[in-house]
């Protein structure tokens, strides 16, 4: 809460309550318009003799046990039940299926059981479940016109929940998908949910205008007030002096890393200011030319510059955390914890961090159906961060662990994946009933059965490249492998043939998102390489910044970033929702 608060005082110093630059439009209609008044239905249950059954299905399914819920389901009369009884058992039905990995069978479940004149409580469960499942299997588009529908009937304490789920799911849909269902919708409410998503893909200069003239036009729309992703933020008149500092180290081991980001943050800047959308200046500090990241802050003092973007090391980003003072923001460009209150501007965090990654990729295996899963990590620190919130965000979901193992050397592999699949405990068997019997028998040993996904934390494509074709020949050829990016070092290798089939989360960067940033990059001095990821987080960097008053929405905020789908969490760390690929043919492909 301490850190909402220092965000929402003191992350433009001076910027306060949003207000509209107001255009040349008559806005008589608009204020003589009145609020929509919410419908407060009960989403309490209704009452049944069956009450103590159905709470302990419910007690089971929130533990993700679903074999003891049906054993207790079973307690429950074949025949001769209410409507509402019936209806609440196809519901813990279409759960357990669910928890079971069979999305399908829990989707037709839902489809069969919403009707007219349904127990408002009960529809609102079966309608919230039925979002869940499309939103996590990345039907983006669906899923938000549904949360449209079960705002409608949402009681006032939850609907801005419900609004920030549409918008959210809205933002995910690609620009294709949302102008090809704008013609065809007919629901007035829903087309303007999508003519202000579409809004918000425009330049910035001409957003302005149409998210006025749209809040016009659609006064009474839940969108309208506040705009969704923190975009009345967007309206309200700029504050700040227009002088960027970016303190990156363009000296020394990092020298390449820096201006990898200092090109790709370049590269945006001036495609908006080629269009007129900043007159931002910018100062470039060498943090390397200085005793300290706090000294190289300093300068962009007296230098009057409005925001920091950057430090890039964690050595530096842990100086600045420490001052005292804070007199202007920072976009901090990494990750540390924790980060101690200052007096003065907020430090807002960005970064490449992996366990953003591990976290996505947890959600793209449950979202296909994994339920229990191996772990092959590298041994290590970064091995364990990794696991660590790949484990939480697993666990979190209701997935669980079949087995782990971590390896070092090149020479751990084989024998670390025999172990992984349970194939020593296959060959000992064997080995027991030769024993027994005396005499040597045929044997093709058996994988362990209990798992339905391999999680790959490779740390390099040269180590996944070792373990995926191990795999095969250990018998687990059939079973899906999910990793992270940092199996893909972003440059075109034909090796990555032994990668093909692997399932992984990865940047719109490299998937083809903003082409014509990236084209702007490899024509010009920074060619594509292994620092293609940090052009991106520097284009990212400028995106944040210069939309930086928007995070005062705090938990709204949302920016369709180049290093994925920006949000922020309660300490003002940035986190990034990726996007789904795979290899096929060695090419990494989006999903």
């Amino acid at each position: 809460m301490l850190a909402l608060l220092l965000l929402t005082l003191l992350l433009w110093g001076c910027a306060g309550t949003p207000h509209e630059e107001e255009p040349e439009i008559d806005t008589t209609a608009s204020e003589q318009q009145k609020p929509i008044q919410r419908s407060e239905l009960s989403l309490t249950l209704p009452p049944s003799q069956f009450s103590a059954v159905l709470n302990s299905v419910e007690q089971s399914l929130a533990e993700f046990d679903w074999m003891q819920a049906s054993v207790a389901l079973q307690q429950m009369p074949a025949d001769g039940l209410s409507s509402n009884d019936a209806t609440y058992v196809g519901y813990l039905q279409a759960r357990i299926a669910y928890i079971r990995g069979d999305q399908l069978q829990a989707l037709r479940q839902l489809e069969q059981l919403d009707s007219p004149g349904m127990n408002p409580a009960l529809r609102y469960r079966i309608l919230s479940f039925e979002h869940y499942i499309l939103e996590t299997q990345g039907d983006s588009l669906a899923s938000a016109q549904l949360a449209d529908q079960i705002l409608r009937d949402t009681q006032a304490g939850i609907a801005a929940a419900w609004k920030r789920s549409i918008w959210e799911n809205l933002e995910r849909t690609d620009t294709q998908q949302l102008s090809a269902a704008l013609p065809n919708a007919a629901d007035p409410q829903w087309r303007s949910w999508l003519a202000l998503a579409l809004i918000n893909r425009q330049a910035k200069s001409q957003m302005r205008h149409e998210l006025i003239q749209w809040r016009i036009e659609n006064a009474n729309h839940p969108a309208a007030n506040p705009l969704p992703g923190g975009l009345d933020y967007l309206l309200a008149s700029s504050t700040h002096n227009g002088k960027i500092a970016i303190i990156l180290p363009l000296s020394g081991q990092l020298a390449e890393a820096g201006k990898a980001v200092l090109n790709g943050f370049l590269a945006a800047h001036y495609a908006d200011s080629s269009t007129g959308q900043t007159t931002d200046e910018l100062l470039v500090i060498d943090v390397g030319k200085f005793p300290s990241a706090s000294d190289a802050y300093d300068e962009a003092l007296r230098e009057g510059a409005s925001i920091v973007v950057g430090p890039l090391s964690k050595q530096a980003l842990a100086d600045l955390a420490a001052r005292p003072e804070r007199p202007i923001p920072i976009l901090a460009l990494n990750r540390i914890d924790p980060i101690w209150p200052a007096q003065g501007s907020a430090l807002v965090q960005l970064s490449l961090a992996p366990e953003d990654e591990a976290a996505s990729v947890a959600e793209l295996a449950f979202s296909r159906g994994a339920r229990r899963a191996i772990i092959i990590a590298p041994a290590g620190h970064w091995g364990q961060k990794v696991e660590t919130a790949l484990r939480e965000r697993w666990g979190t979901l209701g997935g669980t662990i079949a087995s782990d193992v971590t390896y070092s050397t090149y020479d751990d592999y084989s024998d670390n994946v025999t172990s992984a699949l349970a194939l020593d405990t296959s060959d000992q068997r064997a080995h027991d009933l030769r024993t027994a019997i005396g005499m040597n028998i045929e044997f093709t040993p058996r994988r362990r059965q209990d798992a339905d996904a391999i999680f790959l934390l490779s740390h390099n494509g040269a180590e996944a490249r070792s373990i995926k074709p191990l795999l095969a020949f250990h018998y687990a050829g059939n079973l899906p492998v999910y990793a992270i990016s940092s199996i893909y070092s972003g440059i075109p290798d034909e090796r990555n043939q032994d990668l093909n089939g692997i399932q992984l989360v990865e940047t719109p960067w490299l998937l083809g998102f903003n082409p014509s940033l990236r084209i702007a990059l490899s024509s010009g001095d920074d060619k594509p390489g292994k620092y293609t990821r940090l052009n991106a987080l520097g284009a990212d960097a400028y995106l944040v910044q210069s939309n930086f008053s928007r995070l005062q929405s705090g938990a709204d905020v949302l920016l369709r970033g180049n290093t994925g789908l920006l949000s922020m969490d309660p300490t003002l760390t940035i986190k990034r929702q990726l996007s789904a690929a795979t290899f096929d043919a060695g090419a990494l492909v989006a999903q």
